[in-house]
């Protein structure tokens, strides 16, 4: 049988009663592509069109994102979503003019930023290592450093040095993130959106190892009526892949998930 036939027949159980099943999308490398630098990450206009009108029939609509909820909105272009940030540590609920920040997460946010402030040096600089500050969470990016194996050696350098600091890291597609020690990822964020309103499906769409926390999440949920996809890439990981359900073909195939939804 043909995958994307497959996907259809899984999909099946969120189509026969959309209003009571959760939608939910990462949204780098899943919605958006990958870009050099994380500014300039968009969300394609077809896409866009096709999560509005998502939005419109599915009763739990989201995107879960390792950037700020705000920012997350703000790549998306839909404020009738729900919006899930930092890796799980904030919420930003449809329509809402407020986030939601986790407040063990929002307590470390001073010592995760003079950490980053000492780590963003003219070395790193130099080696085009970019730093993004996104709060109690800031990213180190290398993705496009003219030497990435030296890149790379002062990443590691940084990652040993938060450690140390007693921080935690998380590593994914050519980024590494500081963060408070305590635990935050997308399956508890999920789990915190949705869980109150008892969908009886759900999706979720990931294309990076966090994403295995929110296919986690969403299985705690919604049990056996959870479909979670991996999105494939040269960079996929393989521990995502075989955590899936069935696999896409970047984000070309997550559209036509979203059109296999709407039909």
């Amino acid at each position: 049988m043909p995958l994307q036939l497959a996907i259809s027949e899984i999909l099946e159980p969120l189509r026969a009663d959309p209003a009571r099943s959760a939608v939910l999308f990462d949204i780098d490398g899943t919605l958006a592509p990958i870009v050099r630098h994380a500014s300039d990450a968009h969300i394609p206009e077809e896409t866009r069109k096709q999560l509005i009108a998502i939005a419109k029939r599915y009763g739990i609509v989201g995107c879960v994102s390792g950037r700020p909820a705000v920012v997350a909105r703000q790549i998306v272009g839909i404020g009738s979503i729900a919006y899930v940030g930092n890796h799980g540590g904030e919420v930003l609920a449809p329509s809402a003019a407020d986030v939601v920040v986790d407040r063990r997460v929002a307590a470390y946010t001073e010592r995760v930023s003079a950490f980053a402030r000492a780590a963003d040096t003219p070395a790193a600089a130099q080696l085009r290592v970019r730093l993004e500050d996104k709060g109690a969470i800031v990213a180190f990016h290398w993705r496009g450093a003219p030497d990435e194996a030296a890149a790379l050696t002062l990443i590691e350098m940084i990652e040993q040095d938060a450690q140390a600091a007693g921080l935690a890291t998380q590593r994914g597609r050519k980024v590494l993130e500081v963060r408070p020690p305590v635990r935050i990822d997308k399956g508890r964020g999920i789990v915190q959106l949705i869980r109150r309103r008892h969908p009886v499906a759900g999706l979720y769409v990931g294309d990076d190892v966090t994403d295995i926390d929110a296919f986690r999440g969403l299985r705690e949920v919604v049990g056996e009526a959870a479909v979670c996809l991996a999105v494939s890439s040269e960079e996929a990981p393989p521990e995502l892949l075989s955590a899936a359900d069935a696999v896409v073909d970047g984000p070309a195939g997550v559209r036509e998930v979203l059109d296999d939804l709407l039909r």
